[in-house]
This record gives structure tokens, sequence and C-alpha cells, in this order.
């Protein structure tokens, strides 16, 4: 979880648990064993903990249902009936009681404690110290069991609790009213969660159904482990404050229309841990953003693996480029990237050709890595890939790291399997525009909104003399769209919707135009280039250089104090010159 405040505070990041159970209502447990004192009218009679022959046997079912469905409800009934078998006596509020009555487990209902009934639509079941007392009294302090016993309070051992479906409510296809979402934050039991957690020490808490049949075997045991409550209480903390933070998500845009509140924070859950960082000897992991405004927001993040080796770090930031650049474009369209660069872009109505020339525009630097299409992968496109030979040799079948695609065909990908046992096949949805962009700093992170302008949205200003041909225009555009994907100081020159050759990365405009040059080659003649930026020069630099090797049109921001001396030289050269006015810096 990525905690972030604009006041001076410590920024944290932490796994959250990302899980929000859809039932709603509290289980509290309580052994008469573990009791020291039990003076109330709810008291036990002695019974023996020893386990029987049965209740192992229930324990070891639970195992099984916890790895089929983690959320069944038939694997709390079962926890339950295990517990109740172990000799503890089960206190919920009413819907869960009636639901553990109706699964034939014995239930003590928490008005019978409280002798006080559920009140304020149920807002008020269990704030009550007849409860709260009994979670978070220390059974080492002489003086707290003295409280309870003067106050005729039991002791709890282990609470288990399910919280409001406020996430899956909030984030559903059907909109909800506001009143309707207030409704459905829980109160009561966080408060029971953070209780328990509190004094884990003598209470187990347990937010997660997966922890069931861990916990049937620690109350199986005669040992008390102290590092397992501490993780169950770690992991109670970290439900609720992922539950907190969609809580405060929502009612910030309930409230406010700016995207950037004063405090901010983000749940994170763990997907998988790496072999690595970007190098062998950085340990990393990867973990997914469950923030509500990343639901059903698409991304690599949630894509589906087919096939291939597990991924790595920088494999995640090489996919994340290549989907992100190739969902840009509206016609069939494929990107190849090597190291978060695009090398290689076409857009063709054949997709097999537009494969083919986005390998030609730099097959050395294709090879080992990532191709990506925006069209469903079929038989025809997979046995390309599979076979495709490099333009180097003609000979070199091409070898890559990923392959990414919004979906494919059943016989495209048994073909693409059968190219390499380690390559990965990603199935990913596009990213949905409007998302917030966080990045880190040493100490901070910085946020600010997606760049998500595409050509359609701005207007290509012609500043020259010599205005652009219809196909030149599209090839500015085509270029323009490339740039925007390129680490900044960027340069695409591109001709018939496909790149002829990038420069990228360079501390000066005119190295990163020298290398687009090189690698365009004769093709350069009447091609179209862009700039991320402006050029701070002119004359006898990067925009004479360029009218001189032969380019027919220029796209570039403008903004620059020396943009007269831009249209000046293109004037003299017989090129078009147009100005985006929008910027599409990447650091």
């Amino acid at each position: 979880m990525i905690s972030l405040t604009a006041a001076p505070t410590t920024n944290t990041v932490q796994v959250a648990n990302s899980c929000i159970p859809n039932t709603s209502l509290p289980g509290l447990f309580s052994n008469s064993q573990r009791r020291t004192i039990c003076p109330c009218p709810w008291s036990l009679t002695s019974c023996s903990i020893k386990l029987s022959y049965s209740t192992r046997s229930v324990c070891n079912s639970i195992k099984t249902m916890a790895e089929s469905d983690s959320q069944s409800s038939s694997s709390e009934d079962v926890v339950m009936a295990a517990l109740v078998n172990c000799s503890y006596t089960i206190v919920s509020t009413g819907g869960t009681a009636s639901a553990l009555e109706s699964a034939g487990v014995s239930v003590t209902k928490v008005e019978e404690l409280t002798h006080f009934p559920e009140m304020l639509d149920g807002r008020v079941k269990t704030l009550h110290p007849n409860v709260h007392g009994g979670i978070l009294a220390r059974r080492d302090q002489k003086h707290h069991i003295e409280a309870l016993n003067e106050h005729g309070i039991g002791t709890f051992d282990v609470v288990v609790v399910n919280l409001y479906p406020f996430y899956d409510k909030v984030t559903s296809s059907k909109e909800i009213e506001f009143e309707d979402g207030i409704e459905n934050i829980d109160i009561g039991g966080p408060a029971m969660i953070r209780a328990a957690a509190k004094n884990h020490k003598d209470v187990l808490v347990v937010v997660d159904s997966q922890d069931y049949p861990e916990l049937m075997e620690f109350l199986k045991g005669n040992q008390d482990d102290q590092q397992f409550r501490r993780r169950l209480a770690w992991k109670a903390f970290q439900h609720v404050a992922s539950y907190d933070a969609a809580v405060a998500e929502w009612l910030w845009k309930q409230s406010s229309e700016d995207k950037f509140p004063p405090s901010l924070t983000v749940p994170m859950s763990l997907k998988s841990s790496l072999r690595y960082g970007e190098n062998p000897h950085q340990k990393a992991a990867f973990y997914v953003d469950k923030s509500l405004a990343e639901v059903d927001g698409g991304g690599i993040a949630t894509a589906i693996q087919h096939h291939g080796k597990e991924m790595s770090y920088n494999n995640y930031l090489d996919a994340d480029a290549a989907w992100n650049c190739v969902a840009e474009f509206r016609r069939p369209t494929c990107v190849v990237v090597k190291h978060t660069n695009p090398c290689g872009v076409a857009s063709r109505d054949d997709i097999l050709e537009a494969y083919r020339l986005s390998v030609k525009a730099d097959p050395v630097s294709a090879f080992g890595g990532i191709v990506a299409f925006n069209i469903e992968v079929d038989e025809a496109l997979a046995r390309e890939i599979r076979e495709f030979r490099s333009p180097t040799d003609g000979e070199t079948r091409m070898f890559y790291e990923i392959v990414v695609a919004p979906k494919y065909t059943e016989k495209g990908l048994e073909i693409l399997r059968g190219k390499s046992k380690t390559l990965r096949i990603l199935e990913a949805r596009k990213n949905e525009k409007g998302k917030l962009s966080l990045r880190q700093v040493g100490g901070g992170w910085l946020a600010q909104e997606s760049d998500d302008v595409t050509p359609e949205d701005i207007q290509f200003n012609c500043v020259s003399e010599k205005a652009p041909q219809e196909s030149e225009l599209r090839d500015a555009e085509f270029a323009w769209l490339c740039v925007k994907h390129v680490k900044s100081n960027a340069i695409v020159i591109a001709k018939n919707n496909c790149m002829l050759g990038m420069g990228s990365g360079q501390p000066n405009r005119r190295e990163s135009l020298r290398i687009a040059l090189k690698k365009a080659g004769d093709e350069v003649k009447g091609a179209a280039l862009a700039s991320d930026a402006f050029f701070p020069f002119a004359w006898k630099d990067a925009v004479e250089e360029a009218c001189v090797s032969g380019v027919g049109v220029i796209a570039e921001p403008g903004g620059s104090i020396r943009d007269k001396d831009a249209v000046e030289c293109c004037n003299k050269y017989g090129v078009s010159l147009l100005f985006t006015n929008v910027r599409h810096f990447r650091h």
C-alpha cells in the first residue's frame, strides 16, 4: 500500500490484502478452557479441549475446500462446526447466526451477550463493552481480569470477521446511490478486527478464509506460536487499511473533482515474487493496484499469461510499453519494443505485412524484444510469428521474449506455444483513459494525469509556406503518435504508416535525429519527422540537417524562442512544418 499526503509525513509501501468477502457479519469464538474467569450468563460448562477423530477429519476437509474456493460459504460452515467440536462457543450477529443455524451449527446470538438488541437499522450490533472488553482484555494483567469479573464479561479467543461488501458495491456495473454506498461502510467489523489484532497475543483474528486450515491446525496444537498470531494481526490491520482506502477514495470522488487529494492511499496486492529486479543482485516483487479507479481499467498488470516462463521485472516494463503503444492505434498495428522503446511500428489492413514491416524497421533490436498487436492473433499470424526469419540474414528465426495481444484464437495459441517453451504469451485489455500515473523519487512520489492525447485530439497547424499533402499529413500524425512512446529526447521518422527509424534517450535532440536518420537510410526521402519537443536551434542544427536529408514534413510542438528560425529554414528547403502545441516528454 502506498500512503501519500500533502503534509510532511513518512510515505510507506505495504502489501494490501485486497480480498473483501461477500458476506457481512462477524463471528466471535470463545473457549471455556482458555478463559480465566467467566461469571457471565453465557459461560459454558468446562469441557475437554482434546480433539476427537471426527474433528481432525473436519479440519482436513477444510483445507481441501479452502484451496478450491476461498470465498465458499460452505467452507465457513465447516470451520464453524470444527470450532464447536473443538469446544468453542460461536457468538455471532443476526444474519450470520441464522446462516450458521441453517447449516446445523450451534450459535449464541450477540444480543444474548450485550443484553441489547441490534439498533439504528443494524448500525449498532457489536459496539458494546461485553464484546470489546472480552476481545481487548489482556490475560496476563490481573486488573484486566478483575475488571471483566466485576462487570460480568467473558473473554474471546478467536475473532473472524467478513466486512460489508463495500468494494463490490461501489465497483459494480450497476450505479448505486450515495446513501447506499454509505450504508455499506462497515463500522463494527473493522472495530473488532483492530481490537483483536491489537490484542493478538491472546486473541486470534482471521479476515481471510484461506487462513482457516492453518487456524484449525494451530488450534489442534499444544504450543502457542506468537509468530502465527502476529502474522494474522498484520493481515488484519492491512485488510482494514485496504478497506478504509477504498472508502476514502470513493468519498473523495463523491466530494471533489480534484484528482489530487491532500492525502492519498493506494492499496496493493502481491501478485508474484520475481526472480530478481532490473539486475540479478536486486530482489523484486510485483504488486497489483487495487484502487477503485483500476477496477476494469485494463493494462498489463491484469493480463492473462497463457504460456511461457514467469514474468520478470524487465518483462513487465517492456510489455507495458509495448501494449500502451500498440493500443493507441486504430488500424491493425504491430509494435516491437526493446528496453521500453518502440523500435518498429507499422499499421496495415494486412496484419502480417504490418508485422514484417515492424521487424524490418530495426531487426537487430527486434531480436529478443517484445512484439505486440492490437487485434486478435489467429492461426496465420501465429505461424508468421513462429517462422519469420530475420531480415538481416534471411535465415535466423526471430526470437521474442513476449507476445501481447487483446485475444487469440485457439489454433493461434497452439501454434505460438510451439515456438518456444519460454515464450510468454499475454492477453491484455486496453488501459482506460483518465488514470492517475504515480512514479517514485527518493523520499516521495510524483503524480500526474496519464498522457492520453492522440492525433484526433489536436490540430496540426501548418506554419510554413509549403502545406503538406494529405498523405504527408497522415504520415506526420503517425510519426507523432509513435514519438509519444519514445524516451526523450525523441525523434521518429515514418512513411506510409510505418516507422523507418527512431532516436531515443539522447541528451541532445541533434544526436537523436542522427540516429533516426541512420536507421531510416535512403527511405527518409519524403518521409515525415516527429519530435517530442521543440527544436532549440534550426540553422546548422537539427532542423537544417533534417531538411537536407530529404524529410518532407516536420511535426513538432513549437514554443521555442527561435521558432521563426525553424520556419525560415523549412521554407528555404521546401519542407512543410507543423506545430502541434503539444509536447510529449517521456523520462
